[in-house]
């Protein structure tokens, strides 16, 4: 057991603030200890394919669950992609790898198939880690083993805080890591990211057993694990930000003209779109409708610092928006492909949106007696569907078959089912 461990062991029972109330209802306090260095020290960033291929050698080597985290870019580069991977095993030690210099991981995930990676919030790592050839078959997923046992905060430096007692350094979360040399702060923020992890996996574990609610984090991340990877965006322009205010056809085909061309221009510089050109100017040029450069030089976005160059290519976009055919306007709203929003739901169908009501009563109550977010006990949209279309014969069993239909896992139809079933029915929970 590391020294880490054995202090994880006796921070457990601790509660600063975000634990969730042992039997005892124990309130004791202790202050937590700063986490200033790696136990090994920073290590060499890794990037080259001898240093790799050494790497790949010790982590295959190495014992139990191996931690794991990715650097974006976010803000500052195109895309999602990693620019750098962070992992941690017993045996191993911490590697900080550079996915630039070295591309293709998939010899280091091919390593590690079949161990368990710990990741906090997979999800949002899963995808820019696939890209480089990592996925994982097993996986532990701190952040969401948080939620499921009711911790209110739920970020890796809150749960590394409130479970194991100790405060991980904050401030480079949000830097541009497409930087090279990455400095030697971040780095050493980047490795204690995974220092802990596997510590934290081991205490939440234990926590989820204390509670019941094992197994249901482990079908929640054997989902994960599982799922495939998500699905283009349909029409990805219509999330620009202020959209709301944009009613008429010919503006939302400006805003999606504008939209398309800047894409195109940050995929090219590889910036961040809003680099390019802010959703707010985009929204603004679109209600304006401007007639010229001058004109769209005067709207706030375009202001004294963009070229007349770039000037003339937002305006070309908002030409070509200007003339194009009624046929080929968008139309407002996205295409419908589930339910209509719960807002209209009372003139539609008041009998859905009084079934949905009791439903989402029933839910709230069953997940605080759970100590859970809702959402993780059940998907609101899958709620909402439910109630839209119930099964023509309510009951426990067809609720559950529609459930399981929908996606929901054997342990959230069990504890489900029989409230949704009573709201359904008109019975109550």
């Amino acid at each position: 057991m590391t020294d880490a461990q054995d202090t994880a062991a006796d921070s457990t029972r601790r509660s600063h603030g975000d634990t969730p109330p042992d039997d005892a209802g124990s309130s004791v306090t202790e202050a937590p200890t700063p986490l200033l260095e790696p136990r090994e020290g920073v290590p060499p960033v890794v990037a080259d394919e001898a240093a790799l291929a050494r790497v790949v050698a010790a982590f295959a080597a190495g014992s139990g669950p191996v931690a794991v985290d990715a650097e974006r870019a976010s803000g500052y580069r195109y895309g999602q992609r990693a620019y750098l991977v962070q992992l941690r095993r017993e045996g191993a030690g911490t590697a900080l790898i550079d996915p630039i210099a070295c591309p293709d991981l998939s010899a280091l995930g091919e390593a590690l198939s079949g161990v368990e990676w710990v990741l906090h919030a997979a999800t949002q790592d899963l995808p820019c880690l696939r890209e480089i050839g990592m996925l994982p078959t097993r996986l532990f997923d701190t952040e969401l083993a948080g939620r499921l046992a009711g911790f209110p905060r739920v970020g890796l430096g809150a749960m590394v805080e409130s479970v194991l007692g100790f405060v991980l350094e904050k401030g480079h979360s949000a830097v541009d890591w497409s930087t090279r040399p990455l400095p030697e702060p971040w780095l050493r923020y980047a490795a204690l990211d995974v220092e802990l992890l596997v510590d934290l996996r081991d205490a939440l574990e234990k926590e989820l057993d204390r509670q019941g609610k094992l197994e249901w984090a482990l079908q929640e991340f054997d989902a994960i694990a599982s799922a495939p990877p998500a699905e283009p965006r349909k029409e990805p322009w219509r999330r620009t930000s202020g959209m709301h205010k944009v009613r008429r056809r010919r503006q939302l085909a400006v805003v999606r003209e504008l939209w398309e061309t800047r894409d195109r221009i940050a995929q090219r510089r590889d910036v961040s779109p809003g680099k390019v050109l802010p959703d707010a100017a985009i929204v603004e040029a679109a209600l304006a409708l401007p007639g010229n450069v001058h004109a769209l030089a005067a709207l706030s976005g375009f202001g004294h610092r963009t070229g007349r160059r770039q000037l003339e290519q937002w305006q070309a976009a908002v030409d070509r928006a200007k003339v194009m055919p009624e046929s080929e306007l968008p139309q407002p709203g996205q295409p419908v492909t589930g339910p209509p929003p719960p807002r209209a739901w009372a003139d539609k169908d008041p009998s859905a949106a009084a079934r949905l009501s009791a439903a989402r009563a029933a839910v709230t109550a069953l997940a605080e007696r759970l100590s859970m977010p809702q959402e993780n006990l059940i998907s609101p949209d899958t709620v909402r569907r439910l109630c839209w279309q119930p099964p023509a014969v309510v009951d426990a069993g067809s609720v559950s078959a529609a459930l399981t239909g929908y996606g929901a896992r054997p342990w959230q139809v069990e504890l489900v089912t029989p409230v949704l079933a009573a709201a359904l029915s008109g019975k109550g929970a």
